[in-house]
């Protein structure tokens, strides 16, 4: 006595069951024809199969008297020509057991494509994976590596790597790219060494996926998504989200020249940290060669970067040391602490006015004038930022710490 499980349909992409509290006895070819059945072909029966591996539950398939044949080359019903062997596709493991549909196929005359052998819904092609099984794999290793995949469902890896793809094949081909009007444009680094990938999202509200990804942080490999996306597209783009990368600037200002340009926080924050610690290594050296003492200055890095709130008890006490001296490593630190209230404006009126006199202060421009100085000059990017709203600027900025399996 078992109830059927209305959670294994959605786990599978099929239908949904209709909850109930009925409890009623329910066979196995009984429950796979009620979370996964086939048009034109009926579960027969099922057995049980002891292996070297373990048990096996094998499902028998076969086709209805009144169903049609159908060509897999053009799809259209045909007559039946002959039989092939038997043969066993992998379905959802059912209880930890490996669950296997075994069909004999039949071939057909097709007048158009000559001998084909049937087209089933179960599966595509010479695969020996059904189409369930496939989604199922492809779902699990979103959340495992595909080798745990693979030794939690009884399969092999190329099985996981071979549903990953036909998933993802799947959904590049039925996917809709209209209506995209903001996009965001970043690099991830994956494997050893300056290895890079450039991935585009889609960041509209209420809609964000990733559209593109392409090997390399090149203009070349921007240029070629670009492409890809389409004229038309690029045109009726709003907003495009993006790090300071002097290639993508080039790529975007050629394609979408008519879109504001948003900078996102993560990657401002990232320039004006890299600024902060670049004006303590040069005070430093200037400290050194004018024969003044710079112990003060020694092990402040992740003082001087790190948010207060992450300061570890040490951290915080060297700095409130350090801030008591005026140096230009301080008024950096100051600088990059106090443009931290730009995050909470949301009005593009009241920040314009805020970042304007920042930007322009005579503190900015001789301490950050090595390389965070360009932040601050393009107030426009910032407007923007604060025009398209704050919850695109933060999906961008997640993408640099995407972990690749």
């Amino acid at each position: 006595m078992i109830n059927a499980p209305g959670n294994l349909s959605v786990m599978c992409g099929l239908p949904e069951l209709h909850n109930t509290e009925e409890v009623c006895p329910v066979r196995i070819q009984t429950l796979l024809n009620r979370v996964h059945p086939l048009k034109s072909f009926v579960y027969s029966a099922c057995r049980l199969e002891l292996r070297n591996a373990g048990p096996a539950l094998v499902a028998e398939i076969r086709p209805r008297l009144n169903g049609k044949v159908l060509c897999s080359g053009c799809g259209k019903p045909r007559k039946c020509y002959d039989r092939q062997s038997v043969r066993q596709f992998e379905f959802v493991p059912l209880w930890n057991i490996p669950v296997q549909l075994e069909y004999r196929m039949r071939r057909v005359n097709c007048p158009e494509c000559g001998v084909k052998v049937e087209k089933v819904p179960w599966a595509d092609g010479k695969s020996h994976t059904t189409k369930a099984f496939q989604l199922f794999l492809a779902r699990w290793a979103r959340r495992l590596s595909w080798k745990e995949t693979a030794e939690s469902f009884h399969t092999s890896w190329d099985t996981v790597y071979r549903s990953v793809k036909a998933i993802v094949n799947y959904g590049l081909a039925h996917r809709n790219l209209d209506g995209v009007m903001a996009i965001g444009v970043d690099e991830i680094q994956y494997g050893k060494g300056h290895q890079y990938l450039t991935v585009v999202y889609q960041i509209d509200a209420g809609m964000r996926r990733l559209l593109f990804v392409g090997k390399d942080r090149t203009a070349k490999t921007l240029l070629r998504i670009f492409r890809a996306f389409g004229r038309d597209r690029c045109a009726r783009l709003e907003f495009v989200c993006s790090d300071m990368w002097r290639a993508y600037l080039k790529v975007i200002a050629k394609k979408a020249p008519q879109a504001l340009h948003v900078l996102d926080r993560f990657h401002i924050i990232q320039h004006l940290n890299k600024a902060v610690n670049q004006v303590r290594i040069d005070e430093v050296k200037r400290l050194r060669q004018e024969g003044c003492d710079d112990e003060v200055l020694k092990h402040t890095k992740y003082c001087l970067l790190k948010n207060p709130e992450n300061l570890t008890e040490k951290q915080a006490l060297k700095l409130n040391d350090v801030l008591t001296y005026d140096l230009k490593s301080v008024r950096a630190y100051l600088l990059k602490e106090s443009f931290q209230l730009f995050w909470n404006y949301t009005s593009p009126y009241v920040s314009v006015f805020w970042i304007t006199p920042y930007a322009a202060s005579r503190d900015a421009d001789k301490v950050l004038d090595d390389g965070a100085g360009s932040a601050f000059s393009r107030r426009a990017f910032h407007w923007a930022g604060v025009q398209s709203g704050a919850s695109r600027l933060s999906m961008v900025g997640r993408a640099s710490r995407t972990s690749l399996r």
